[in-house]
């Protein structure tokens, strides 16, 4: 990766465990699409209280924005219904199913550019 991996906590407090979850699960992205060339994460809470301290039952959202070269994409863990976002209670759980989004966008886009270079070799 060109640039550091950024990782960001918005109403709640830094975790090195989570932290060092997500350098694992970027260093697998890594795996799928070999020209990163920026990482952010942001790990926050969905809840309408302003308090810092995470209360049970409030969702966790997890965002990664990753770039390569020609586009910048997005995943996320919060869909927006409230069954979802009862699942992502557990921070695991939400880092788990962006991760997994992005993950398939990668292989996405490298399954797209081989079948690309498979036909203009043809």
């Amino acid at each position: 990766m060109q640039i550091p991996l950024q990782i960001v906590f918005h109403g709640i407090d830094h975790s090195d465990a989570v932290e060092e979850r997500i350098n694992e699960k970027v260093a697998k992205l890594e795996q799928f699409h070999g020209n990163i060339t920026a990482c952010r994460v942001v790990v926050e809470v969905h809840h309408k209280n302003t308090s810092h301290v995470h209360k049970k039952g409030e969702p966790f959202c997890i965002t990664v924005h990753v770039s390569i070269p020609g586009e910048e994409l997005t995943a996320t863990s919060a869909h927006g219904k409230e069954t979802e976002l009862k699942a992502h209670e557990d921070v695991g759980i939400a880092l788990r199913d962006a991760f997994a989004s992005m993950e398939r966008q990668l292989r996405d886009i490298s399954d797209r550019k081989k079948d690309e270079k498979k036909a203009a070799a043809v």
